[in-house]
């Protein structure tokens, strides 16, 4: 795997090699790289759990992290994407993890000498988000085949979304989505349900955040009736299977998408898809560099 780009490039057998590496790495079985080696973390968009993330799988690997911020640097005054990248490259650094707000940024990087891994980029995918997302639920249930997952949200506007459902029906889940009409996206085959009638049913709920930033026009509805409509309530808590789980990217709008008294709850894997980001994060930069020699 010489970058990671979309959940689109990996087969079934690479998510599970990634996704048994993090579990042993959770479990303390890892040791730093032997060679040294030097990462830009570019981030065009604000971040914290990703990029936090990133930063301390590197750490815990050995891996140098080349300080940048997109405010204070050339991009101020011009300069593209593809030049601060092979600047980055010319100065020695041995990978790039970029978010970005264009989706596929990545298809200009083709004249790149060193590996991407993508931290997200407009619309589109947020690989390392999934792999994340799978290696908790994977964790809880031991398998993926027949899970029923509902992913409920800003689903047009979501890359988590569009990786996830990309990643879970190939993995054997049933995926149903749950959104406003306006937010909703025709391009992926995926039923669109109501999550009162799901929410019984399904294994996973994962929510997504409104991402207001990217809407571009008024909502037509307030928080609260957002909250009602299409956000984990306390009475479709009570309703959720035994062990069925919660899942949420973060941030998180509290008494938006998921009533905050619910936010730590003993469904709720919020926190835990944090933890594990670090792990399949350290998973994945192993996968690279290993694929360097």
């Amino acid at each position: 795997m010489n970058n990671l780009l979309s959940m689109h490039q990996l087969t079934d057998t690479d998510i599970m090699r990634l996704i048994e590496r993090a579990l042993e790495m959770k479990a303390g079985n890892y040791t730093p790289l032997t060679e040294k080696k030097y990462i830009a973390n570019l981030f065009f968009e604000p971040s914290t759990r990703t990029k936090a993330s990133f930063e301390m799988a590197e750490r815990r690997l050995g891996i140098t992290s080349i300080p940048f911020d997109a405010d204070h640097s050339s991009v101020t005054k011009g300069e593209s994407l593809y030049d601060t990248c092979r600047t980055m490259e010319a100065i020695g650094c041995d990978a790039l993890v970029i978010r970005h707000g264009i989706t596929e940024y990545y298809e200009e990087m083709e004249d790149l000498g060193i590996p991407i891994i993508n931290g997200g980029d407009g619309s589109g995918s947020h690989p390392t988000q999934s792999l994340l997302d799978l290696m908790t639920i994977y964790e809880r249930f031991g398998s993926f085949h027949g899970l029923k997952v509902v992913i409920a949200g800003d689903i047009s506007h979501s890359r988590v979304a569009k990786s996830n459902q990309q990643a879970l029906s190939k993995l054997g889940a049933e995926v149903r989505f749950c959104a406003p009409e306006a937010w909703q996206d025709d391009s992926m085959a995926v039923p669109y349900v109501d999550l009162d009638d799901a929410v019984e049913e399904a294994d996973v709920i994962m929510l997504l955040r409104v991402q207001h930033e990217r809407h571009g026009d008024a909502v037509d509805f307030t928080k609260k009736t957002y909250h009602m409509k299409y956000g984990m309530t306390l009475a479709r808590h009570q309703r959720m299977k035994e062990n069925a789980i919660i899942m949420h990217p973060a941030p998180v709008n509290r008494d938006v998408e998921i009533d905050g008294r619910l936010i730590e709850g003993p469904r709720s894997v919020i926190f835990e898809q944090m933890k594990n980001g670090v792990f399949m994060r350290m998973s994945v930069l192993q996968e690279i560099f290993g694929s360097e020699k």
